[in-house]
């Protein structure tokens, strides 16, 4: 096993680095606040006994852990993560939730199991988290050109707790349901309120 230290360069610069350092046929990208499941480790042994096809992708849901407490609703769970792939057949793009760009059509498989995400020790780092998110998602909307007008500005943001909360089944979990919703509705505001100041600038 082999350890290398790299400042930050950002969400997918730093992960291609590491893509580009691996040795092995498969990368399997992973987290360090990241860890798998009992079933998921057993799916993904089984990939050893199999012929992967160079365009194969596999794919996890990722459970999140709100400060102890693992929570399928908010709109948190599912959260499927394509993670394993042929090296060299993708790579990493967007300066938030980064996504992944393929050679050619990738075949799509979801492992059983989920990738349990251990993101959030308390209230007040989910809420530093998602406005850290909201400002890095105001940046890349204004650098691809991205305006918003004044209905998207006013609604998008209750129209994110209604379907977090309501829709993705955030009462389910009480106040802490509510706690989580009502931040990511709060984050949305604060990206929209973000991107009309950098359009303004500009002008």
């Amino acid at each position: 096993m082999k350890f290398f230290s790299q400042d930050w360069l950002g969400y997918s610069d730093q992960k291609n680095l590491a893509d580009e350092l691996a040795t092995c046929d498969l990368i399997f990208s992973i987290d360090a606040d990241e860890a798998l499941s009992d079933q998921l480790k057993k799916s993904i042994k089984t990939l050893k006994d199999n012929d992967i096809a160079e365009n194969e992708v596999f794919a996890m849901n990722r459970l999140n852990n709100y400060c102890g407490q693992w929570v399928k609703g908010c709109g948190l769970y599912p959260e499927t993560k394509i993670r394993i792939w042929q090296r060299g057949f993708a790579e990493w793009e967007g300066i938030i939730h980064e996504w992944l760009k393929y050679k050619e059509t990738p075949k799509k498989t979801l492992l059983r199991g989920d990738l349990l995400h251990y993101s959030w020790d308390t209230p007040e780092a989910f809420r530093k988290q998602q406005f850290h998110f909201a400002e890095l998602g105001a940046q890349s909307y204004y650098e691809r050109g991205k305006k918003t007008g004044i209905l998207p500005w006013i609604f998008s943001p209750s129209i994110n707790f209604i379907r977090t909360y309501i829709i993705k089944g955030g009462f389910l979990y009480g106040k802490t349901g509510f706690s989580i919703c009502r931040v990511m509705m709060q984050a949305n505001r604060h990206k929209y309120n973000l991107l009309r100041e950098k359009i303004k600038e500009k002008q």
